[in-house]
Formats: C-alpha cells, sequence, structure tokens
C-alpha cells in the first residue's frame, strides 16, 4: 500500500506565495517521476510540472518562472513553490507519483488533492 499526502493549500492573495509538499509513503522500492497537476472548477486535469528522479523538470506555459518544482529522494517528497500567484492558479492540486513497489511493478499513484485559491 503505498499513500501520497499533500499539504499546504490555503488562500492567498493575487502576487502572493505558497508552497505545496507531497510525501509518499508504504511499501516503496523506487519513485520515478513526481509531479504536480490542478483543476479548475468545470474544467479538466491539467499539468503544472513534473520531475524526474535525476531533477528534470517540465513546467506549464502558464507557471514558468512562477513556479518552482523540486524533490527531496531522501524523504519522498516532493514540492511545488509558488510565486506571483494569480486568480487563475485556484484550483485543487494533485500530487502524482510513477512508484516501483515492491514486488517488481510501477504504478501511478494520486494525492488527495490540496485546494489552492487565490482572491483579494
Amino acid at each position: 500500500q503505498v499513500q501520497l499526502v499533500e499539504s499546504g493549500g490555503g488562500l492567498v492573495q493575487p502576487g502572493g506565495s505558497l508552497r505545496l509538499s507531497c510525501a509518499a509513503s508504504g511499501r516503496i522500492f523506487s519513485i520515478n517521476a513526481m509531479g504536480w497537476y490542478r483543476q479548475a472548477p468545470g474544467k479538466e486535469r491539467e499539468l503544472v510540472a513534473t520531475i524526474t528522479s535525476l531533477g528534470s523538470t517540465n513546467y506549464a506555459e502558464s507557471v514558468k518562472g512562477r513556479f518552482t518544482i523540486s524533490r527531496d529522494n531522501a524523504k519522498n517528497t516532493v514540492y511545488l513553490q509558488m510565486n506571483s500567484l494569480k486568480p487563475e492558479d485556484t484550483a485543487v492540486y494533485y500530487c502524482n507519483a510513477r512508484i516501483l513497489v515492491f514486488g517488481g511493478r510501477i504504478f501511478d499513484y494520486w494525492g488527495q488533492g490540496t485546494q489552492v485559491t487565490v482572491s483579494s
């Protein structure tokens, strides 16, 4: 059993910052890519940023230069530093991890989601 637990969401004013965290736990042999996705009301879930086990990153155009994804492999944790937040960043943010579990199989796991609201 593997769990992803997110934290760090909340309400922030435009131009503000938030830092999201997502910790993976359970029968983990290794973690490949980790990432953040978001889903706004009435819209499909979209990729925000991903990071490989070696630290290569990929960002959605809409967040480049404002968001930074990082990970701590020793803690099985991925972070998303969000700066210069805009109202259009308002969404539920989901953590994703591609995990090799004991037994040799790879699965995609999702966190429960954390609400980020950008509003004055």
